[in-house]
C-alpha cells in the first residue's frame, strides 16, 4: 500500500505518496493551477532533503488540468530587492536538491509548464510530457526575470537561442516543439505520463547505486568543466564505478551470459 505519512504535516500544497521503491510528489493546488508559492517550494526541499532509505526514484506531477503555471505572482508584489534576491536564492537551494538529491527524479508534465514550473521541471533528471503540455517564460511580457534557476539549466537543455527566443516573444512551445528542442525526453497520450514515468522510474531503480550517483552529480560537472578537468572526472568516477562489488557481480552475470544484451 502507499505510504505518506513521512510527509504528511508539511504542506497541503504537496501530497506525498512511496509505492514500492519510488516516491511520488504531486503538486495539490489545482484551484491555482499549481502556482508555485513560497510554501510549496520549502515543502520541495524538505521533502528531497529527507528521502526515505529504500527509495530509489522519484516522480514529480501536477493534480488537476495543469503541471505549474509557474510563481505565484501575489507573493512577487510584496517584495523588494534585497527580499527578491533572497527568494531567488531560496528557489536555487531546494531546486538543487531536486536535481543534486540523493535520487533520480522524473517529472511528469500536461497542461501548463510555465516559468517556475518550467523551471522545476529542468531540475529534474527525465521529463515525460503529456500531448497536452505546452511550454513558456512569460517573464520577459511582465518585466521580470527568470530567478529559479532557468537561465542555467534552460540553455543546457534547448540552448541560449532558443531561451532568448521565447523570453523576449513570449513564445509558447507545443509538447510536439519541446520534445524535439529537448525540454522533455519522453511524448505520450494525455493521463499516459504517470504510466511512463513510473515504467521509466523502476528501470531507473534497478541501476547500480553508483552508476546513478554519478548521473545526478558527477556529469552536470563535467558538462560545466573545461575537456582536461572534465576527462580526469570522467576517469576517476569510471575507476570508482567499476570498483563497486555491485558492479563486478554485473558484470560477471553478463559475461556469463545471465544478463540481457542490448536490444533483447
Amino acid at each position: 500500500m502507499p505510504n505518506h505519512h513521512i510527509f504528511s504535516n508539511i504542506t497541503p500544497n504537496l501530497t506525498v505518496e512511496i509505492e514500492d521503491n519510488i516516491l511520488l510528489v504531486a503538486l495539490n493546488r489545482p484551484d491555482k493551477r499549481n502556482a508555485l508559492n513560497d510554501e510549496t517550494i520549502l515543502g520541495l526541499e524538505t521533502i528531497f532533503s529527507h528521502i526515505p532509505d529504500g527509495v530509489k526514484c522519484a516522480i514529480i506531477y501536477g493534480e488537476g488540468k495543469h503541471f505549474s503555471a509557474g510563481l505565484d505572482l501575489s507573493e512577487l508584489k510584496e517584495r523588494n530587492a534585497v527580499q527578491g534576491l533572497y527568494h531567488s536564492r531560496m528557489w536555487h537551494r531546494a531546486l538543487d536538491k531536486v536535481q543534486f538529491g540523493s535520487v533520480p527524479v522524473v517529472a511528469v508534465l500536461h497542461g501548463a509548464c510555465v516559468g517556475g514550473g518550467l523551471e522545476l521541471a529542468s531540475a529534474c533528471h527525465i521529463r515525460v510530457a503529456e500531448s497536452s503540455t505546452f511550454y513558456a517564460l512569460p517573464e520577459g511580457q511582465r518585466g521580470i526575470f527568470v530567478g529559479g534557476g532557468a537561465s542555467v539549466r534552460l540553455p543546457k537543455l534547448i540552448g541560449m537561442a532558443r531561451m532568448t527566443d521565447m523570453m523576449l516573444t513570449g513564445r509558447v512551445l507545443t509538447a510536439t516543439e519541446g520534445v524535439t528542442f529537448g525540454l522533455s525526453q519522453y511524448l505520450v497520450d494525455d493521463k499516459a505520463g504517470l504510466e511512463k514515468a513510473m515504467e521509466l522510474a523502476k528501470k531507473i531503480s534497478n541501476n547500480a547505486g553508483m552508476t546513478n550517483y554519478a548521473l545526478m552529480h558527477i556529469l552536470p560537472r563535467i558538462v560545466d568543466a573545461g575537456q582536461d578537468g572534465g576527462l580526469m572526472m570522467e576517469s576517476l568516477i569510471a575507476a570508482i564505478a567499476q570498483d563497486a562489488p555491485e558492479a563486478k557481480s554485473r558484470l560477471q552475470d553478463f559475461l556469463e551470459g545471465r544478463a540481457k544484451k542490448v536490444g533483447e
